[in-house]
């Protein structure tokens, strides 16, 4: 499949600002490119003996983001450079000029596998499907996984926060909605530690084909499992085909994702039941915080990692 890369030329000052200001617009992920050298922290992390040298660090930095090749995306980058604009007026975003190329599937799925390294959260193991296990280590649950073209490696901080909650709250037989699934991640997380039964949703068809071969490595079945493409916000037939009564539901999206669906959740949990959300830039924070109150919902945490935060209820 064809993609447009648009490549924002910006600072290092601007990057975080840029990436939640992106992801505030809807995209899920961005790639950044600076010279930043790394720190011993960050070198451990990435689990690679050899880094290459960079070039001295002179405060720039390139900020890429990808949409799908068959549409026109002139009102979404308008958009996109009059929030640079905005952002402008405190913070040196740098000539913020968007550069275009056309990509391929192939070029970045190859690509990111290489930095895509096996990580323990928790006790729990996760490892991309193409790496051995490793020798060592004691885990409570391994986990194998595949994104493919869709979101989710564990590995970001959103993701980890929700897993964290997961690990916490989780009872053996409990009953999870995973909205929002992506590769599965999260809802192979809740089966490895004891649910009954998981049913995820997503807006990417894409997804459904992604989980249901990551359920497939992991040797969990798929009968008494439910994955439905759409939108639960919105989507009346859908929300009968979810149901009622959840114990666990999960959703690592987005704040403005999470605002217009946390009314419709209440419906779909039973009472005393355990609402984890994550995805939310940390100015974003209280703005989802009064959503979750206003639903009925009763807030005991709020996690931070990063910029990001995560907010556990319950009904």
């Amino acid at each position: 499949m064809k993609w447009k890369q648009y490549t924002i030329q910006t600072t290092t000052q601007a990057e975080d600002f840029v990436s939640g200001m992106l992801a505030e617009l809807g995209i899920a992920g961005v790639q950044i490119e600076d010279n930043i050298p790394l720190s011993a922290e960050d070198k451990e992390k990435m689990y690679i003996d050899i880094l290459p040298e960079l070039p001295p660090d002179k405060g720039a930095a390139r900020i890429s983001f990808f949409l799908d090749d068959d549409g026109n995306h002139d009102e979404f980058l308008s958009r996109v450079r009059a929030e640079l604009e905005n952002l402008r007026a405190f913070v040196d975003v740098g000539s913020a000029e968007i550069i275009e190329k056309e990509t391929d599937d192939k070029d970045w799925i190859d690509n990111w596998k290489k930095y895509f390294k096996s990580f323990v959260i928790e006790d729990i193991l996760i490892k991309p499907t193409w790496e051995e296990l490793p020798r060592q280590g004691e885990y409570r649950n391994v986990i194998e996984i595949d994104p493919g073209t869709s979101f989710g490696t564990g590995k970001h901080e959103t993701t980890q926060l929700c897993i964290r909650q997961l690990c916490k709250y989780m009872k053996p037989g409990d009953r999870v909605l995973d909205v929002g699934c992506g590769s599965g991640i999260l809802s192979l997380v809740s089966l490895k530690l004891g649910a009954s039964s998981v049913t995820g949703t997503d807006i990417d068809p894409i997804c459904m084909e992604a989980t249901a071969d990551n359920m497939q490595i992991n040797r969990l079945p798929m009968e008494g499992n439910h994955f439905f493409h759409g939108n639960l916000i919105d989507d009346a037939e859908l929300q009968k085909k979810v149901g009622e009564a959840y114990d666990i539901v999960v959703a690592n999206i987005l704040a403005d994702i999470i605002i217009p669906l946390t009314p419709v959740i209440p419906k779909h949990i039973k009472k005393g039941g355990i609402y984890i959300v994550s995805g939310i830039i940390d100015f974003k924070e209280e703005v989802v915080r009064k959503a979750v109150a206003d639903a009925g919902f009763e807030i005991l945490e709020i996690g931070s990692q990063g910029e990001w935060r995560s907010i556990t209820a319950r009904k």
